[in-house]
């Protein structure tokens, strides 16, 4: 009986007091930035290891701006893009997954994800950019600790000065002096809803700022920006 207990507790208990372990760690984390701001996050580590493969000495362009210096218009237009309901939501949408899951099931191929802006969040700061079961698992627990413990403003606020925004361009105040010469705080409705548009697929849209498609869903988000609701 001493042996097979000795088993369980290798096969069983370390497992699992790693894994809980881990879920507190990402649990302190997230209380200490409550009140401190996160200076990197795990995909702008993945991201600059990326960059500088090719070229050693690459930065991110990257610089930490308040919540009140941010324009309206680009939170507007992210919470219309990407996540209309994230005022309401208690961190996952599971009517908004559940189109997306259809929505994959009928062109053969992940073509929508249902994050909300919380999950998208989760995922940038702890995890790797791998599609898994398990990994999308540990994304909704940390979602829910981010909802615990920080209001929706906080979540806004360190998920706009994190998103990836182009090709080693993370952040807001980042986002807008690559591509506007200008500030994260004086960003017009018109450049906001293009930016909100590039979230998806920033680096695409860095290497191909023509598109299209960027200008048609563009002018779609600026309509419905104005109904977005602010945290």
């Amino acid at each position: 009986m001493k042996i097979l207990r000795r088993l369980l507790f290798w096969l069983v208990g370390v497992p699992l007091l790693l894994v809980l372990s881990l879920q507190l760690y990402f649990l302190l984390q997230i209380l200490w930035w409550t009140q401190f701001n996160p200076s990197s996050t795990s995909f702008m580590r993945q991201q600059l290891s990326v960059l500088q493969e090719k070229k050693p000495d690459a930065k991110l362009q990257h610089q930490w701006v308040p919540y009140n210096k941010i324009s309206n218009h680009l939170k507007r237009a992210v919470i219309a893009s990407e996540d209309d309901s994230f005022v309401d939501h208690d961190g996952v949408d599971w009517e908004a997954m559940q189109k997306a899951y259809e929505k994959n099931q009928k062109k053969g191929k992940v073509v929508s994800g249902g994050s909300t802006i919380t999950q998208q969040l989760a995922k940038n700061l702890f995890l790797s950019g791998q599609r898994s079961y398990l990994r999308k698992g540990q994304e909704l627990v940390i979602t829910y600790m981010l909802e615990t413990c920080m209001d929706k403003q906080r979540i806004l606020e360190i998920y706009l000065n994190v998103v990836e925004w182009g090709v080693g361009v993370f952040g807001a105040e980042a986002a807008a002096r690559h591509y506007y010469g200008s500030s994260a705080a004086s960003l017009g409705p018109a450049q906001s809803a293009r930016l909100a548009v590039m979230l998806p697929k920033p680096r695409y849209f860095d290497k191909n700022q023509g598109s299209a498609y960027l200008q048609r869903r563009s002018e779609l988000i600026m309509k419905r920006m104005n109904s977005a609701e602010l945290p």
